[in-house]
């Protein structure tokens, strides 16, 4: 009796370990196809970025996390699940009450840049997962612990730099000219170490100096080493409008282009934007003799004299010209009444 009770019980046991086999997942490898990516790497203000999360085979079952930062972006969607926002992390939830006929292939995730941003910001989506399975429930998935990061950048869209050169009068050789540079951007994309240098194309053997002075009182040649520190300085953000004024020197006359660039010494010296400016530099200003009036000439052009003398000599009427039509009739009326007085005498001798 006891013997059947021991063969009783551990056949108990096996059926319990077959039953548990069998109404339990068994554990798998993690999910290594898994991918994350986004339609675009910059997102500005007041548009979407999606995030799309590739599974690598089908889940019937997953949890997904999704983390993002609220001061830069906002929940917008999801697709491929249920979604639930907390300000600061999306949970996806997802069950394919089927029991196998509709898994999910991939979900989808999007987001809204925040306005008012006027500066680039790097951040990343960081995607945890758990409670993933296969379409049937008969395997799970190693939980995602390590955060899966995918890299953008959140900024303003930005406006190219543009350089504006004025001044006032065309200079003159060797005479110092009054110039005012300047470099405006209503949004001007961020840079650390930047520099505004100067190149000139000019006449044969002719050569030029911009000269600036800075707010510490050192003076700098454009032409020469550039404006500011060596290292650069920093520009960027909304209404740049950075104004330089110079003094130009331009030691031949004739056909000058300045060049004006501004450079990110970070990127090797990198142009940023670049303006070209035509100028006509003339030798200086000469008033020109006036000419003197001949003695027993009068005054004024030839020209005029000749007018004047001419209109003078006009006739103030015109001569007449034609036959007068009176004359012949008169002439034909006498030559009637001397024929018919010729004619009465005659008759009257007979």
């Amino acid at each position: 009796m006891k013997k059947i009770l021991n063969i009783l019980l551990i056949l108990s046991i096996l059926f319990a370990f077959i039953l548990f086999s069998n109404t339990n997942p068994v554990q798998a490898a993690a999910l290594d196809d898994i991918e994350i990516s986004t339609n675009k790497d910059t997102v500005n203000p007041g548009d979407t970025i999606t995030l799309t999360i590739t599974f690598g085979k089908p889940l019937g079952a997953y949890t997904f996390d999704i983390a993002y930062d609220n001061n830069l972006l906002e929940y917008v969607e999801t697709d491929g699940g249920t979604p639930n926002d907390n300000g600061t992390r999306v949970r996806v939830v997802f069950y394919d009450s089927t029991g196998g006929t509709n898994p999910k292939n991939s979900m989808r995730i999007t987001f809204k840049a925040k306005e008012g941003i006027i500066t680039s910001n790097p951040t990343d989506l960081a995607v945890t997962a758990e409670g993933l399975s296969n379409p049937d429930a008969s395997e799970s998935y190693d939980d995602i612990t390590t955060a899966l990061e995918k890299n953008i950048v959140v900024e303003p869209r930005y406006e190219d730099y543009k350089f504006d050169l004025t001044y006032t009068g065309g200079p003159i050789v060797n005479v110092e000219k009054e110039m005012v540079l300047s470099l405006m951007s209503n949004m001007g994309k961020n840079y650390d170490h930047a520099r505004i240098i100067a190149e000139a194309t000019t006449p044969d053997g002719g050569n030029v100096q911009l000269k600036g002075t800075d707010e510490t009182q050192t003076e700098y040649d454009l032409m020469d080493s550039g404006w500011g520190d060596p290292s650069g300085y920093p520009i960027g953000g909304q209404n740049v409008n950075k104004v330089l004024n110079l003094r130009g020197i331009f030691d031949k006359a004739g056909e000058y282009t300045l060049t004006f660039k501004l450079i990110d010494r970070d990127t090797s010296d990198a142009v940023v934007a670049e303006n070209s400016f035509k100028i006509t530099v003339t030798d200086e200003e000469t008033t020109p003799p006036e000419e003197e009036i001949p003695e027993n000439e009068p005054e004024g052009t030839v020209e005029e004299n000749m007018t004047n003398t001419t209109e003078e000599n006009l006739p103030t009427q015109l001569p007449k010209t034609g036959i007068n039509l009176y004359v012949p009739i008169v002439v034909m009326i006498i030559a009637i009444l001397s024929t018919s007085l010729y004619i009465a005498m005659k008759n009257k001798n007979k």
